[in-house]
């Protein structure tokens, strides 16, 4: 019996997304275009004699992977999630720690399920505890992923961009439950949505290797539109880089900006097609 099990998810950074309402959390989901990190969260599990999610070796209260947990056994276990990045600035970490649990636990506990089984499983947890709606389906398959149709249906069209780079910076948290959960704000982003995602599709149709900073322009178009953009720094952030020739957007949902050109402040990250797997 193995005594530990750990697995990897990459960060996720969501460009534009169009909520996709469900009574049923498995069906909901989103629409939407984002790509998967070189960077993200490796998580290890192991039976304790007290059930305990810690994040950078910080105990905390952690109710998507807790969902997890307890989706997938009644076992006491214990969760180290280890991550670079922040929680809560539209890293998809939640999904990435939710999905590398899930694979964690399959592992330790020899539950035989899929990964498709497994991330079914994580996307859920996350809609229930409205941490997101779509990271997870990203994580799923690695690299930079159009969802034309809900995120729940774990269907999504490759865009060709690998090892690109990209610049980034956050400023403050976003919470993500008091955005999809109001019905005003929804309709104001699945609007925005609506229009951004049409464009991508028309560039698409003209010219299969779309490019990053096309993809940048249309998401700060829906950024502005949907009305999610509003936090001073991130506006400043994101006029600077413009006026240096640079193409910058939000990233949905964080008051955090990413970029094509590197900027005073920022880290680089690469979009990656490395996708969740055991470690």
């Amino acid at each position: 019996m193995i005594s530990e099990a750990k697995a990897f998810a990459p960060a996720n950074i969501s460009c534009i997304f169009k909520i996709h309402s469900h009574k049923n959390p498995r069906w909901m989901g989103s629409y939407g275009v984002g790509f998967t990190l070189n960077e993200g969260v490796v998580v290890k599990a192991e039976k304790s004699e007290r059930k305990e999610v810690a994040f950078n070796n910080t105990s905390i209260n952690f109710p998507t992977v807790s969902g997890v947990i307890k989706k997938l056994t009644n076992d006491k276990i214990r969760i180290c999630a280890k991550s670079k990045l922040p929680l809560g600035c539209g890293f998809g970490l939640s999904g990435a720690s939710a999905l590398a649990t899930a694979y964690a636990i399959n592992r330790l506990l020899k539950l035989k399920k899929t990964n498709k089984e497994l991330a079914i499983v994580a996307h859920t947890a996350e809609v229930e505890n409205k941490t997101g709606l779509g990271d997870v389906v990203n994580q799923f398959y690695g690299g930079f992923c159009l969802k034309l149709k809900p995120s729940s249906y774990f269907i999504v069209e490759k865009i060709p961009s690998n090892n690109v780079e990209v610049y980034c910076k956050y400023f403050s948290k976003i919470n993500t439950k008091s955005v999809i959960t109001n019905n005003k704000l929804k309709s104001k982003i699945n609007n925005s949505a609506s229009i951004a995602l049409n464009k991508i599709k028309n560039l698409l149709n003209k010219n299969n290797n779309i490019k990053l900073n096309e993809i940048i322009k249309i998401s700060k178009e829906f950024a502005v539109s949907s009305k999610l953009l509003k936090d001073k720094q991130t506006i400043q952030t994101i006029r600077n880089i413009e006026k240096n020739n640079g193409n910058a957007s939000m990233i949905m949902l964080g008051n955090a900006v990413f970029s094509d050109k590197p900027f005073k402040g920022a880290f680089k990250l690469k979009i990656s097609e490395h996708r969740a797997c055991l470690i």
